[in-house]
């Protein structure tokens, strides 16, 4: 059973997420938080496997949140909620230790596939995450924007053919043993991979690497 925090300050949110993950009979929400603060003191509490957080919360809110559950427990992974406006928040997650990001108006099987993927120890970016990030560097300067592609393309370039089919497949959003599967490996052989990755590529989580996968233009389209 996968246990999961659900943190939002709209009771209607936390509802409607519950709602949703009921849906899935492998899925418990253990505790709700109205706050980045309570959210910090429940998972201690609790220690879920997934606490999904809301970014714009009272006091303490989803970003600082993230980062306090990372250090203080970190065998819970952090799934972000989102809305379409706050595309920075999500460059600023990244770097805090967040596994997976959302849109609170997306498709409710990908809310089941983000908890499902983060319990597992995967990273799940939305693919419409993934474009939103992608769009708002876009949005910046021309001459940033292609240096950050073609710093993503000079990283990726460096690894081994082996790595970059792995980080290809980690970009998908899909867990160590699904990587294992598709390439005919063992798990632990995959598990080394992208703690070379992440050395490598010099992230701290598998969203980030995710991140600079796309960028590189190496995930293929979702079809």
């Amino acid at each position: 059973m996968i246990r999961v925090l659900v943190a939002d300050d709209d009771p209607m949110v936390r509802a409607g997420v519950r709602a949703i993950l009921a849906t899935d009979p492998g899925i418990s929400v253990v505790a709700e938080a109205a706050s980045g603060h309570e959210a910090v003191e429940q998972v201690q509490r609790h220690h879920p496997d997934v606490a999904m957080l809301d970014i714009r919360m009272p006091g303490v809110d989803g970003i600082e949140a993230a980062a306090e559950i990372r250090r203080t427990v970190p065998d819970t992974g952090v799934v972000i909620l989102t809305t379409f406006g706050e595309d920075d928040y999500i460059l600023q997650a990244l770097g805090r230790g967040a596994a997976g990001f959302l849109i609170k108006s997306g498709d409710p099987e990908e809310l089941i596939a983000g908890v499902r993927a983060v319990a597992g120890g995967a990273a799940y970016l939305s693919p419409t995450v993934a474009a939103r990030v992608v769009a708002h560097l876009a949005a910046g300067d021309t001459a940033m924007l292609a240096g950050r592609r073609r710093a993503a393309r000079g990283l990726v370039e460096a690894l081994t053919a082996r790595e970059r089919e792995v980080l290809a497949h980690l970009g998908s959003g899909l867990s160590n043993g699904q990587i294992a599967r598709r390439l005919h490996v063992a798990e632990g052989t995959v598990k080394a991979h992208v703690s070379s990755i992440l050395m490598r590529l010099d992230v701290t989580n598998r969203a980030a690497a995710a991140v600079v996968a796309h960028e590189a233009g190496i995930v293929p389209e979702q079809g």
